[in-house]
């Protein structure tokens, strides 16, 4: 006796097609799984008994064995519980067998049959999508989240006896579905604004360039400075979320088991306390998991208090910076997760946080200062495009009733800029001014004389690297596109060449 059933894992964030192959002999009772299983699928045997014998059902007599297929590719987590169930009762004649190849099934099982929320649904949809399976089984949790992907029905169920009643056709399920643009329409709206922040004009300025070019940035200021406050304001002015902007998120966080409400519908903010490890930032672990960077995927990465942060972790932040991606590499394989964030970060100018308060002294010494600020490495802060000192506000500031401008309107223009991006690197994988490689700098950030003038005296009076060079035209190319220039003029560049003057010997 012997029963096939379709099911799915993932890998990295993509779903793969996994068939569950029960096997009923008729040596010696046993219960046993195969295929290279971790030990939440071995642990399955346990909770599938149970499930079925609290939902009425005996474990059919003989040695059972459950084979996992490919079996080359090890298994992890607790999706197979209601295939193996389902495929005992089939293996068994309970359940019609013409009818599972239909569908693929996922699901944790509880000892008493209920069916429990699994990681990597959406992935494990849309892998069903491209194989051509019309139908998927999932946990009730999960529907929302997998009704996402078009042209597949999502039956929930929330009992492994209500899975079997529909498999047989004793019992009707409506498929679940989801209307994504009022999705966005009900959750996309952001309740902090950048006009709650009073003052700052200059530093707003500076995020709707970072914003708008996709760089990242660094705020140094004394503590109370709104440093925090601004940060948590970017997402409100990044351009909306795309559809498949959306779908890339979902899956990460799916797959990390982080997921609440479907669709995410807002770009995600990140914001790590300075004691997390590298593997939590990054992604890895023995069962390699994304990072924080991955979860901020197509979103912000907030590092507050930067330099407390551990030199190897600041370290490893180095590859996404570049590749917009993270490989961890383990013996069984490597996995690789998109990482395409924004870095925003956040510090004091000294240990005490009021070396550049004109109201309050500093009483750090010229070694402590230097000492607290070589935590952050020169190869970091050279992939941090804008520098921004962000001071203590007046009182004037404070008492101003107007914060300035709305967000949304903020946006508005960050949205049109983009889009002329959009359109510059529509024939590359270039999105924003912040990926341009040496090839688009040559052909869209060329300087004129008075420009090249411009950037040999910062060059050399700032000691700036052929990185920081590189950035600061990247940077320019925004503030040009901002201003509806095709060309870079050397007030541009200027600006540019401002939020980098909190470099080497200045910053130090």
């Amino acid at each position: 006796m012997i029963s096939r059933i379709l099911s799915g894992a993932i890998q990295g964030i993509d779903g793969y097609l996994v068939e569950v192959e029960v096997n009923i002999g008729m040596e010696a009772p046993g219960f046993f799984v195969v295929g290279l299983p971790d030990a939440a699928v071995k642990e399955s045997t346990y909770r599938v008994t149970a499930a079925l014998k609290n939902t009425r059902f005996e474990l059919p007599f003989g040695r059972i064995t459950i084979n996992l297929a490919p079996a080359n590719i090890k298994k992890e987590g607790s999706a197979f519980d209601l295939p193996i169930a389902l495929g005992i009762l089939a293996a068994d004649g309970i359940v019609k067998k013409d009818r599972l190849k239909q569908f693929i099934i996922l699901g944790e099982l509880s000892l008493d049959g209920r069916v429990k929320p699994v990681k990597g649904a959406l992935s494990i949809t849309a892998m069903a999508k491209e194989k051509g399976i019309s139908g998927v089984i999932l946990p009730k949790a999960n529907a929302n989240e997998a009704a996402v992907v078009e042209g597949v029905n999502i039956y929930p169920v929330e009992t492994l006896l209500s899975a079997l009643e529909f498999i047989n056709g004793e019992s009707s399920i409506e498929p679940v579905s989801v209307d994504i643009r009022q999705e966005f329409q009900n959750h996309s709206t952001y309740e902090l604004d950048l006009s709650d922040v009073k003052g700052q004009q200059h530093v707003k300025r500076a995020l709707e360039i970072a914003s708008a070019g996709n760089h990242n940035i660094l705020l140094i200021g004394p503590p109370g400075s709104g440093k925090s406050m601004l940060a948590k304001r970017i997402p409100s002015i990044l351009p909306s979320f795309s559809l498949e902007e959306a779908i890339e998120t979902t899956k990460i966080h799916s797959t990390a088991g982080r997921l609440q409400n479907g669709l995410l519908t807002k770009r995600p903010f990140r914001s790590p306390h300075h004691t997390i490890s590298d593997a939590g930032l990054i992604g890895g672990g023995r069962n390699p998991m994304p990072g924080e960077v991955s979860m901020a995927n197509n979103g912000v990465l907030f590092l507050d208090e930067l330099p407390e942060f551990k030199r190897n972790v600041l370290e490893v932040l180095r590859q996404p910076l570049e590749e917009g991606d993270v490989t961890i590499s383990r013996s069984a394989g490597s996995l690789t997760y998109p990482a395409n964030f924004m870095l925003v970060a956040a510090m004091n100018p000294c240990p005490c946080g009021y070396k550049t308060d004109p109201k309050r002294e500093c009483n750090c010494s010229p070694i402590n200062i230097k000492k607290y600020l070589s935590k952050i490495s020169g190869p970091l802060l050279d992939r941090i495009d804008l520098h921004i000192e962000v001071p203590a506000l007046e009182y004037k500031e404070l008492s101003n009733e107007s914060g300035g401008t709305p967000s949304e309107q903020i946006r508005e223009r960050i949205e049109s800029t983009r889009q002329k991006q959009f359109e510059r690197f529509k024939e590359t994988k270039i999105f924003s001014n912040a990926q341009m490689g040496t090839k688009q700098l040559k052909t869209y950030c060329q300087l004129d004389q008075g420009g090249k003038s411009i950037m040999e005296m910062a060059i050399d009076k700032l000691g700036l690297s052929a990185r920081a060079h590189d950035r600061i035209l990247k940077v320019a190319r925004t503030i040009a596109d901002l201003a509806g220039s095709e060309t870079l003029l050397p007030e541009h560049l200027a600006e540019a060449i401002q939020y980098r003057t909190l470099d080497r010997e200045n910053f130090n």
